[in-house]
Parts: structure tokens; C-alpha cells; sequence
């Protein structure tokens, strides 16, 4: 097995890193672990204060880094993946010092890459944190952060928070990150998976022995800077990366094909279909200006409607037909309201101030959005349902 997967990493050009900060009662078997499969090991010593370097002096035949000052463990990896990438390695697998992780499990990661028809993968290693010895906080925090990371790129994962992964390093090195502690394991995943990296959990062993092992999280200072980083992926994720998927992929297929196969064809039931059909609608008739594809995202990731098809058809306010939309608002507004209400087209697209009727703007807006999305809701349905009907008979 040690020979297999030392041929592997030959085969594949692949290092691997071991950031340390303060863990000299496991760093050393840690390194006596890795080397039975590799010596293209590289050390990246985090301003440590321990005994640290003394350890490091008997291993003069490995790569080592040592960063004079502590800066955190995102900057640790970075340090390491530059230097990995300028010494020519394809790959790097990151296993941490505090004696968690099993080397044994190198040969997980190597196999499960050259199964991978796609080689351009990150690889998690998905721990058991149901076991006894697993901190209560740690398994909490690993699903809060398995649930962000899936709502930032629409990927289910069991584990994102394990240290041990395998990264491409060349899918990496024209991505820009801006984190520097535990906080970038987060970044780094989730502009990999922007990229169209393919992430993915492998299962590994852990062990948490608690009379040696050394965390340096900090619970207060680093969930908060977990959370700032969340809160911006998040939003990036709602104003750019999923409209720039749509659109991409509407500029791919074309609207004919785009609405055949991922409208008509799509698994979804007839009803999902329907539904996320009047969401896109009622958001892209409400006046909720500049925010319409984030509120219309951010719905049909809570009510697990198709977020493609809700997104389409949120753009029926683009810029053509806004002065239509308003038109239709204003009349159904004054309608509503009693008032006998007069305007034309002409008027709203010369400076139309819309102060003045601020309130009846908005009654008829929704009024319309909700009218709207009923009637085409409904229409879908039914055709949604006769394509089905159609196609099961056939």
C-alpha cells in the first residue's frame, strides 16, 4: 500500500505541506508518519516559540519555511502553496501538526485522484465527528460551516472544516484570496468551487487526544472573522456568481435551448417548476429595484425552488419593458386606490417623478406582481403538466 501510493504521488507531482505552529508534542510523528510515502514534504513553520526548530534541524533533507513572526494558518498555506507551485509541484496535500490526521490516509486522496476522471479537484477529508472523542463545538461548527458553503456554491459536503485536503495548485495560483487565519480553509473552497473546481469529501480518520493536542482557534476572534468572511461570500455570491452563472449558461444554450432543457426538461416536478416560475415574476415586478437577483436567489434557496428557472424569470423587468411594468403598476395602483388615475408612456420616460405617487406606485406594483405570478404560475402548471403527461405516454 506504501509503495502504491508513493508511486502515485510521483506519478501525479504531488507535496505535501505541513503548517505547525506550537505543536512540538506531534509535529515530529506527524513528519515520521508522511515520510514512509513521501519526502517532498514541505515544513512551514508559523513564527513558532516552542521547541519547534530544534525539531525541524533533524529533518535538514525536507523543504522548510520559517516565517519569523505568527500570521495565522491561512497564510501559512498560502506561503506554502506559492512555494510548492514555484518548485514545480501540481498538487499539495495540507495534513496539520497536532497528530489528528492519519498519514495512512494519504493513499485515500491519491487513489481517489487517479480514479477522478477530472483532475481538476480539491479533495476534503470527511471526518467521523459523531465519535465520542470529537468536541461538541467542533462538530456545531463544522455543519454551520458545511450549510454556508453550500448555500455560497450549491454544494453539499459533510466536512469543510478538516485541515486535510489535497489542493490543485495550479487552479489556484490566479485565484485572489484576502484571509490569512483559519477563516482562508473556508475562502480558499469556496473560490475554488467558483472557479469550477470540482470539490469533493473523501473519508478519513481522526483522533482528538486531548492530553496532546494543541488548538489554536480561537473561539470569540475566529468564528467572528468566520462569519464577516460568510457574510461576504454570501453577498457576492447572491449579486455576481449566480446571475453570472445563469447568464452564462443562457449564453451558452441560447433562450430556445436554455428553456427546453433546463426549463421543460428539467427534473423538477410540474408543480416546483410552476412555483419557482411566480417567484421569479412576483420579484421581478416588485419594486424592489437593484436588489431583485439576490431576493430572488436567496428565496429560491429557502424554499428549495429551482433557482435557474427563478432567476430567468425575474429578468421580465428588464430595461424594455420598464416603462411598461410602471405604467401597468400606476394604473392598477389608481385603480386600487379609487383614483382616477392619468398617464401615458410618454410621461414616464421623460424624468417622470415618481415621489408624487410614491404610494400608489407601489400597491399597484405588488398588485401586479401578485396578479402576475398567479396567472403565469398557473399557465406553467398546466403546461408543465401536459409536457409531462406527453412525454411519459410516448
Amino acid at each position: 500500500m506504501i509503495n502504491q501510493c508513493t508511486q502515485q504521488i510521483e506519478a501525479f507531482n504531488v507535496c505535501v505541506i505541513i503548517p505547525t505552529y506550537n505543536n512540538c508534542n506531534t509535529l515530529q510523528r506527524v513528519i515520521d508518519g508522511v515520510l514512509p510515502y513521501t519526502s517532498n514534504i514541505i515544513v512551514v513553520n508559523d513564527g513558532s516559540t516552542d521547541t519547534t526548530p530544534s525539531i525541524l534541524e533533524k529533518y535538514s533533507q525536507l523543504h522548510q519555511i520559517h516565517i519569523p513572526k505568527n500570521k495565522g494558518k491561512g497564510n501559512a498555506l498560502r506561503v506554502g502553496f506559492t512555494y510548492a507551485e514555484q518548485h514545480g509541484f501540481d498538487y499539495a496535500i495540507t495534513i496539520d501538526s497536532d497528530g489528528q490526521h492519519f498519514p495512512e490516509d494519504l493513499s485515500t486522496f491519491m487513489t481517489t485522484l487517479e480514479n477522478s476522471e477530472n483532475k481538476n479537484i480539491l479533495l476534503i477529508g470527511a471526518r467521523n465527528m459523531d465519535q465520542d472523542s470529537v468536541p461538541k463545538k467542533s462538530s456545531f461548527g463544522n455543519k454551520f460551516s458545511n450549510f454556508w458553503f453550500w448555500v455560497e456554491t450549491g454544494i453539499k459536503l459533510m466536512d469543510t472544516q478538516s485541515g486535510y485536503r489535497l489542493y490543485p495548485l495550479q487552479s489556484l495560483k490566479n485565484i485572489k484570496f484576502y484571509t490569512s487565519k483559519f477563516e482562508f480553509e473556508i475562502e480558499v473552497i469556496v473560490k475554488a468551487a467558483w472557479k469550477g473546481v470540482d470539490v469533493q469529501n473523501v473519508p478519513v480518520r481522526v483522533l482528538y487526544d486531548m492530553t496532546e493536542r494543541v488548538s489554536h482557534f480561537r473561539p470569540f476572534k475566529d468564528f467572528t472573522r468566520i462569519s464577516i468572511l460568510n457574510t461576504w461570500l454570501v453577498i457576492v455570491t447572491f449579486f455576481y456568481i449566480k446571475p453570472r452563472n445563469a447568464f452564462r449558461k443562457i449564453k451558452k444554450k441560447g433562450w430556445k435551448r436554455f428553456f427546453y432543457e433546463d426549463f421543460l426538461e428539467s427534473h423538477d416536478s410540474p408543480q416546483k417548476k410552476a412555483l419557482s416560475v411566480s417567484l421569479g415574476v412576483f420579484i421581478g415586478l416588485s419594486p424592489l429595484w437593484g436588489f431583485h437577483s439576490i431576493i430572488v436567489i436567496f428565496l429560491a434557496v429557502v424554499l428549495q425552488l429551482n433557482k435557474v428557472i427563478a432567476f430567468a424569470f425575474s429578468n421580465v423587468s428588464f430595461p424594455p419593458f420598464i416603462p411598461f411594468i410602471v405604467f401597468a403598476s400606476l394604473k392598477l395602483g389608481g385603480f386600487i386606490l379609487g383614483h382616477n388615475y392619468s398617464i401615458s408612456i410618454d410621461e414616464i420616460t421623460e424624468n417622470y417623478n415618481f415621489i408624487n405617487d410614491l404610494k400608489t406606485y407601489i400597491i399597484g406594483s405588488f398588485s401586479l406582481a401578485i396578479i402576475t405570478a398567479l396567472i403565469l404560475g398557473s399557465l406553467s402548471y398546466i403546461i408543465l403538466s401536459l409536457f409531462n403527461r406527453k412525454n411519459n405516454i410516448s
